[in-house]
């Protein structure tokens, strides 16, 4: 059946079969170490992957218009050529809901507590050193005066160039809020907040009693990045700290794993007090 079809059927088809393919190995490559995330995300993905979209949804257009102009017209031929448009449409939108969220997420580092943000150990950060991941940031200095941000080829402007990591975290209508401990104890509220990190799937969980300490690292499926996750277990509340070791923004994924780990922890908390 396929070799009865024009050649610009089956170029279509072969690029619109190639597409997720070609994703596939740019995220994986990236999370079983082949080459470092710059390559896999910003050179494949966002830099030959629209070429490659842009190429599919052109040859599928010059497809379309032949096929139209056929005498007679195969259904065939001109569903492939629709598919041709449509599949790297939908995969354009999902690049731009990305950009819309990376817009709405400028910073990669999260705190239920803005003012004095849990720490990490040492050892989480000889581990984030030896990954090359970004420094932490203060969170009180604005991010125009943050290399990171200031810096490159996008340094931020306007509004957002004055604002520091407690006011964007602040502002954030969906903020996560620290956790009571209500009538449990430290060491409960540690074994809670472990708990829930290894239901939540992180790894090198550690706990630390004596200084209210519970770590874990989170891994991203596709690319496999990693955000570093702390919580600190005080006498009366816990408070949450997940930071991306590479990028500027993580797309709301800090804010989301903390309310998670947040509401997790919460229910732990909730079984072991009756």
């Amino acid at each position: 059946m396929i070799k009865n079809l024009p050649w610009h059927t089956k170029l279509v088809l072969a690029l619109t079969a190639f597409l997720p393919l070609y994703f596939l190995i740019a995220a994986f490559g990236t999370r079983i170490g082949i080459w470092g995330w710059q390559t896999g995300l910003l050179a494949l993905t966002l830099g030959g992957g629209v070429i490659l979209l842009g190429i599919t949804a052109l040859a599928a257009l010059v497809s379309l218009v032949i096929a139209l102009r056929a005498k007679p017209r195969r259904n065939g031929v001109l569903a492939a050529a629709i598919i041709g448009l449509l599949v790297p449409g939908a995969i354009f939108l999902v690049f731009l809901s990305a950009g819309a969220k990376a817009g709405d997420n400028p910073i990669h580092d999260i705190s239920t507590d803005t003012a004095n943000p849990p720490a990490f150990s040492a050892e989480t950060m000889a581990a984030r050193e030896a990954a090359g991941a970004n420094p932490l940031s203060d969170y009180q200095t604005p991010l125009g005066r943050i290399p990171l941000y200031a810096d490159g080829a996008e340094p931020v402007s306007g509004d957002l160039a004055v604002k520091s990591h407690a006011q964007i975290i602040t502002d954030r209508p969906d903020r996560p809020a620290p956790l009571p401990l209500g009538g449990a104890t430290r060491e409960e509220g540690v074994a809670a907040v472990a708990a829930a990190m290894g239901n939540m799937g992180l790894k090198d969980i550690r706990t630390n009693v004596a200084e209210g300490r519970v770590e874990g690292v989170a891994q991203s499926f596709w690319f496999g990045f990693k955000d570093d996750v702390v919580a600190r277990v005080g006498d009366t509340q816990i408070d949450f700290r997940s930071v991306s070791r590479v990028g500027r923004s993580d797309l709301g994924a800090n804010t989301a794993r903390i309310k998670e780990l947040r509401k997790q922890t919460e229910a732990l908390l909730g079984t072991a007090s009756r």
